[in-house]
Parts: C-alpha cells; structure tokens; sequence
C-alpha cells in the first residue's frame, strides 16, 4: 500500500490527493468567552467537506504553559487558519519573525472572529489583519475605520477599540461585488445570531473592505456600517479577515460557511474555484444546516459583560 506523502507542486504544498494542506491554528482565547475547543473541529470539517483541503489542527501551549518549543513548521502550509487570540507575551521574537516571513514570502492566513483581538503591539500582524479589537488597543493602534456617505471613512477621535451588543441576526452587505470571494454571491445576505463587532482599530493598509453590517444603536451599536469581511495583503501573501463567528451556534450560517471556504480557497492560491450552493441565503432569512447544529443542551460560552485585563468594565470580545 502506497503512503499519501505530501508533494512540491508549483510551489504550493499539497497532499498527494491535490489537497491544499491547512494548518488551524488555535489555543488560548483570553477568556471563558471563546470556546475555541467547541469551534475548531467545526471549521475544520467546514473545510475538509469541499475536498480541497486537507487541515492538521495545531494547538498552542496555553497561558502559563511552555512556549520555549513552540514552532510550528509554517512552510509546511499554504495557508494558516487562525482561530487564535493571545496576547503579545505569548510569542517569542523568533516565532513571530517566523510567521511575518511565511506571510511575506507568500502564505495564507485567515483571521477568524476572536483572532482580530490577538497580539495588539505586534506591529506586522495588525498590518496583517487590517483592524482589531480589545486588549488595550486605542488611537495609537489606528483609526477606527467604517463606511459611511457611499465611501469608506477612518477617524482618529480617541477611544478604545472593540465592541458589540447582544447576538442578533444581522445583515450582510457585499461592498465589493467582483472580488474572488465574493463574485456571484448575492450583494445582500442574513447572517445568524452572532457578535456584530465595532469599534475595530488599526492601519488599514492594503484593507479591501468586502462587506459591511449596520450596527444598530437599539443594540448597543456605533449607528454605523462596520467592517465585516476584508482581503488584505501582506507582501506576497493574502490574507481573509472574518468577524464573524462568535460560538458554534454563529458557525451555523450558510453565510459564513460558504464565505469562510471562499476565503480561505483565495488566501492559498488567490482564485476562488467553488461553486455557489444552491442554500446560500439572500436578504429575507438567515440559512443553516442541520449537520452544524449544536448538540442538545448546548449553551454558549460568556453570557456577560467581563473585564479586560488592567482596564475598567467592559463588553466581552
């Protein structure tokens, strides 16, 4: 019996199936509101259901633990999947170079809903993600950036980065219709019950903001249409930012599935080759599916306000 070894193929590494190989990446979310445990084996099957990836999950050592030998082999990867939140500290200086110089060379990286909080003074991942949240990040860390008057806008006004109200449905709106991930999707869609983040922070450079959500003042929101999905670059290497995607019960969107695929798809190769499904929701109601459903008894992890560290009462990220 033959093994299924990896193989070199125009420079990108795959398995012997043509599988473009995946790492996830995930760990320690700052809080008991990330239940990144519960989360990760459904992006991971998200991915490995369209036969294009093949995903190995990495696990970070949690806060306390031994980092001294943490380094992942990110060359291994076309493309990295962070469902990873974790303070500067966490990192040494040479694992951060590491991943900065596999990013600049030409890999992925997906930046899912709690992995915009992470690393808030790493100068090259904020480039990487464009905004982020929380953990003490403020109008040193950028300007808030939001579309308002048909354009995109950034304000400098101080204040600290990062909130949402209750988990409602909420609206999608594609601002960029001709993008790879985007292209043929509907211009409008309902999401599911999910954390709508405001109040993101940071450079924005080299930001094509995809879409965009109302953040409704009856919901404790910024009366503004907040970034949602973003493409950016970093050197040669692509990255996909998604808010979305607070517990499993968010994770159960047509919406974010089929987007989180597609982006994921361009920030390894750049193309996106998958076909639109037919369930894909449009403007009316949001869509699931039923093999993405919590288990019985299931409740979501951080129900309330918490505080962040060494900073006054806060909304949970």
């Amino acid at each position: 019996m033959k093994l299924a070894l990896p193989i070199l193929l125009c420079g990108a590494i795959l398995s012997a199936q043509g599988q473009i190989r995946v790492m996830l990446l995930d760990g320690e979310q700052g809080g008991p509101y990330h239940a990144w445990q519960e989360t990760t084996p459904y992006l991971k099957k998200m991915l490995e259901e369209t036969g294009k990836f093949r995903v190995d999950v990495v696990t970070a050592p949690p806060a306390g633990g031994d980092f001294s030998k943490f380094m992942p082999q990110f060359k291994k990867y076309k493309v990295v999947v962070g469902n990873y939140d974790a303070p500067d500290e966490r990192w040494s200086a040479d694992l951060k170079a590491a991943f900065e110089k596999y990013i600049s060379e030409g890999g992925g990286f997906v930046s899912v809903h709690a992995a915009d909080n992470a690393f808030p003074q790493w100068k090259a991942y904020n480039l990487m993600i464009g905004i982020g949240g929380w953990r003490g990040r403020d109008e040193k860390s950028g300007p808030y950036w939001y579309f308002k008057d048909g354009k995109f806008q950034s304000d400098n006004s101080p204040g600290r980065a990062g909130s949402h109200g209750a988990r409602l449905p909420f609206e999608i709106v594609h601002r960029v219709t001709d993008h790879p991930i985007t292209k043929g999707l509907p211009e409008k869609w309902m999401h599911v019950a999910d954390e709508l983040y405001a109040n993101l922070r940071g450079p924005g450079d080299r930001m094509n903001v995809l879409a965009t959500a109302f953040s409704a003042p009856s919901n404790r929101g910024t009366n503004r249409d907040e970034p949602i999905l973003m493409a950016l670059t970093y050197g040669k290497g692509r990255i996909f930012h998604t808010t979305l995607g607070h517990d499993i019960a968010a994770l159960n969107s047509v919406g974010f599935i089929v987007t989180y695929q597609r982006g994921t798809e361009w920030a390894a190769t750049g193309k996106v080759k998958q076909k639109i499904p037919p369930d894909f929701p449009g403007a009316d109601a949001p869509k699931t599916r039923p093999e993405y459903n919590p288990p019985a008894g299931w409740t979501s992890p951080g129900g309330g306000p918490r505080r962040g560290p060494g900073g006054p009462p806060r909304k949970q990220p």
